[in-house]
């Protein structure tokens, strides 16, 4: 019973490892001389210049909600075309139909213009 198991908890053992070791060899041997330089805190190599608290653009929030939409819509697609054959025309159709919503859904967005960023 154990047995399946193995190649799961070897992967998970791998994954860890590949993750923690690094970290642990960095501590180990590299040279910890810090200085108000490195300490400095930076923005895309320059100096930070304003609040990090600062409002972001409600645009913002709505690209990442359509781009997680979308993405998901993919994910939905992978396992589909991979039972194609047993689930037949039934299953098809119900895809063309989930489709058909998407795409509705996504010519309304372009139309009212949530996609334009200025």
């Amino acid at each position: 019973m154990l047995a399946e198991y193995f190649p799961v908890l070897l992967f998970i053992f791998v994954a860890i490892s590949v993750g923690v070791v690094p970290m642990v060899l960095g501590k180990l041997v590299a040279p910890s001389r810090p200085d108000p330089e490195k300490l400095s805190p930076y923005e895309c190599g320059f100096e930070a210049f304003e609040d990090a608290r600062m409002k972001f653009d409600v645009r913002y929030y709505l690209v990442a909600i359509l781009f997680i939409l979308f993405d998901l819509e993919i994910a939905f697609l992978f396992p589909w075309a991979v039972v194609l054959n047993e689930i037949g025309l039934f299953g098809f159709l119900s895809m063309m139909v989930f489709l058909a919503i998407l795409v509705v859904g996504f010519i309304y967005e372009w139309k009212k213009g949530a996609l334009e960023w200025e």
